[in-house]
């Protein structure tokens, strides 16, 4: 990634863009597995263990604090439980041949059924550049999944055929570029950063996507360069929506803003909806300088009352949240650390 460009026109890949590796992890609880890293989704099965997307190998099972590699899938971002022993699983971008798909695995069995690379090369719905990297998958009734596509900006669904469609595109909008520069050291800081206009337009990198208990979809934005605070939002998008420009279409609305880096949502079974932030100080400040970086969060938001609230602070790399069968709410946390993923309880 090049630090010097005034914008990036979308993050190539959030799983190569966030994929430096730091030292191990000392102290804190230990992995019930070693993660080849990085590792970024987080499910829990129906059965109540916890699936994790390690992309060094595959779908990880934790269960009764041990880990098993249950279904090998390098590059996958995330997991969408349908059953069990059957989900919807994705591989982020790349250039891989199986790079940028949609997989159904059941019983361990892994099928192919859309391509999601080839649609953004062919359909492209937030144009010009061809950039996918899905990033985010949730089921839905009827055999359809959501993928949120951290680099092609949008929200795409696929039917039980794998037929895909897109749902919406999320807005490029301008933030401020104070953070960049306070990351640098400004004003003795590079002058191609220190000289930087007071804003400039922003990638929004749909990095999450959460079906709401109204059955809206909920999507996470990180926002890309200049890696601002406080820019991020969750859009909220009208079910059955097609076709949608966020920023101008009535199907999109705003319903939480004000956080940094988005990069997981998850709905609680009481309708709380929980926000990851992968570092207070941007995900600029662990991909490009990590010594900048001061710990990430996970909110708690009542959607109801526009309130939200931190449930956890100062997170080493948080990268996803599930809910378990009684509620609980897991995290997992050090994603990008050799040897140092693992899921931690946040509530019991």
């Amino acid at each position: 990634m090049a630090i010097l460009h005034t914008r990036l026109p979308r993050l190539a890949s959030l799983a190569v863009a966030l994929g430096v590796v730091l030292a191990p992890a000392s102290g804190g609880a230990q992995p019930a597995y070693p993660f080849a890293t990085p590792a970024f989704g987080l499910a829990t099965a129906p059965d109540g263990s916890l699936l994790v997307a390690d992309a060094g190998a595959g779908i990880v099972e934790l269960r009764r604090g041990a880990g098993a590699l249950v279904v090998e899938l390098p590059g996958v971002t995330d997991m969408a439980p349908i059953g069990r022993g059957d989900m919807f699983a994705i591989t982020g971008g790349g250039d891989g041949p199986g790079a940028a798909k949609l997989y159904r695995i059941s019983r361990g069995k892994v099928r192919m059924i859309a391509d999601l690379g080839l649609y953004e090369a062919t359909v492209n719905p937030d144009p010009p550049e061809v950039n996918p990297n899905p990033f985010d998958v949730a089921a839905l009734s009827g055999g359809e999944a959501l993928v949120a596509d951290a680099g092609g900006n949008d929200l795409l669904i696929v039917n039980a055929a794998g037929e895909i469609d897109w749902v919406a595109t999320l807005p490029v909008e301008p933030v401020s570029t104070d953070n960049i520069k306070a990351l640098f050291g400004c004003p003795a800081g590079p002058p191609n950063i220190c000289g930087l206009p007071p804003a400039i337009p922003a990638q929004p990198v749909a990095t999450s996507i959460a079906i709401g208990p109204d059955g809206a979809y909920y999507v996470g934005e990180l926002k890309g360069f200049p890696a601002p605070t406080g820019a991020s939002k969750v859009w909220r998008i009208e079910p059955g929506t097609r076709h949608a420009r966020c920023g101008t279409s009535p199907a999109c609305t705003v319903v939480a803003d004000g956080f940094t880096s988005i990069v997981d949502l998850a709905f609680g079974k009481d309708g709380t909806l929980y926000v990851v932030e992968l570092d207070e100080a941007s995900w600029f400040a662990i991909e490009v300088l990590p010594g900048a970086a001061v710990g990430g969060t996970v909110n708690a938001c009542d959607l109801a009352t526009a309130t939200c609230s931190a449930i956890a602070t100062d997170l080493t790399m948080p990268a996803a949240v599930s809910i378990g069968k009684r509620g609980e709410v897991f995290a997992l946390v050090g994603s990008l650390i050799p040897g140092g993923a693992s899921v931690i309880t946040l509530q019991p």
